[in-house]
């Protein structure tokens, strides 16, 4: 296995002087197309395994949302026309003489992940949802078979994933904010807050800007100096819990594109701008690692949707996190690592072509060589579970 250990002698990100962070969340279109996807694969792992006894090949990553029109109001408003959702890719729906209802449980799958994530949708009025899913080609499907004769799941792509770790205090603030925002515990206490909540944060030395749009939910909001008290709310929300994860000066601002005097606010009738505002696609919002951040490495494959046992564009993305993670936590000496990993399809998922490791460290890089091996073996070695973990919720990819 060729893994390298090199040295990360770049500035640290969290001492340039500049520094961005995005984190789209729960309800943002995109979120909602990578969520769906990657759902509907879960199901699909659950019904090929306890059907077949393996997970059977598939690649249910090309999602698209069309928003809908709304005509919000404070007080309650109505969709007028309902968000599409078109769910595409690729499945195996026959397979030795067995049927494989693929359409009917995307379909479902959808609509239980939206009654279950976005409180104030309804799956049967605000959405229709389309399917578009096709047998896999005759060559991939033939590469994704092989392991049942091989014993190993070969690469369906040729690909790279890349991960880093630990995350630093504006990528804490960022992450944490929107979960906080988008958790139960919120919802139950302020059903207010819709999930589409985009937290972007913005570091300029030692200040940092968190700017926070948040759409809410209209039939919650009782008029304009509502309104405004309701989103000063989320303003002390987003301030408290960024301030368990940074010393830095934090100033929070939600939806700078309000107009209160003229009563033009961000109010939806679902708490997303699915209904009319905005578009949606898979892989078009955050990485595997929850966070979009442009100052470091980025893979831009859409991971949500692509089958968990062969395809590198998902597993390696995912592995290479854990391996920069157990790297920081288990080697003493390392403050940061890298991950970066390639693949070449047709060869063992779990033999990569290369890994390069980069370590922020006084010693120098070749010193940890060894225990860097044995971190990598080890995490590849448990790839082969990813999937189970994915489908039971222990991972997410977006």
């Amino acid at each position: 296995m060729n893994v390298r250990v090199t040295p990360l002698d770049t500035q640290p990100v969290w001492e340039q002087e500049i520094e961005i962070v995005e984190r789209k969340g729960l309800g943002h279109p995109d979120t909602i197309c990578d969520a769906l996807a990657e759902k509907l694969s879960a199901e699909l792992c659950k019904f090929y395994y306890e059907k077949f006894g393996f997970v059977l090949h598939h690649n249910v990553d090309k999602n698209l949302l069309v928003g809908g029109s709304a005509l919000p109001r404070f007080g309650g408003g109505e969709v007028t026309e309902p968000i599409e959702i078109f769910l595409s890719g690729r499945a195996i729906k026959e397979y030795k003489g067995v049927k494989i209802p693929v359409d009917e449980i995307a379909v479902e799958s959808a609509k239980e992940w939206l009654r279950e994530n976005i409180h104030a949708i309804d799956p049967d009025r605000h959405v229709r949802i389309h399917t578009y899913i096709r047998p896999g080609s005759v060559d991939l499907v033939d590469i994704y078979m092989r392991q049942l004769k091989e014993g190993v799941p070969l690469s369906n792509d040729t690909s790279f994933g890349v991960g880093y770790a630990p995350f630093d205090d504006l990528e804490s603030v960022v992450f944490n904010v929107e979960k906080k925002l988008n958790s139960k515990e919120i919802k139950e206490k302020h059903p207010e807050i819709g999930e589409d909540v985009k937290v972007m944060g913005v570091r300029v030395g030692e200040k940092m800007k968190i700017t926070i749009a948040c759409a809410f939910v209209d039939r919650f909001v009782k008029d304009v100096e509502d309104y405004a008290q309701k989103r000063e709310n989320v303003r002390k929300i987003a301030l408290e819990v960024a301030k368990q994860f940074t010393n830095r000066e934090v100033e929070v601002e939600v939806n700078t594109g309000d107009d209160l005097e003229s009563g033009n606010v961000y109010i939806t009738v679902t708490g997303t701008s699915a209904e009319a505002g905005d578009d949606g696609e898979v892989g078009r919002g955050n990485r595997v690692n929850g966070l979009i951040t442009p100052y470091r490495p980025m893979s831009l494959e859409a991971a949500a949707g692509k089958n968990p046992i062969t395809h590198v564009g998902k597993l390696y993305n995912i592995t290479a996190n854990e391996i920069a993670k157990g790297v920081v936590s288990e080697i003493e000496g390392i403050e940061e690592a890298y991950v970066y990993m390639v693949s070449q399809i047709g060869k063992p998922v779990n033999q990569p072509l290369a890994v390069d490791v980069k370590v922020r460290s006084q010693e120098p890089a070749q010193a940890f060589q060894g225990k860097v091996e044995e971190i990598v073996k080890e995490h590849l070695a448990q790839m082969k579970e990813i999937w189970k973990r994915l489908v039971n919720g222990e991972i997410t990819v977006y």
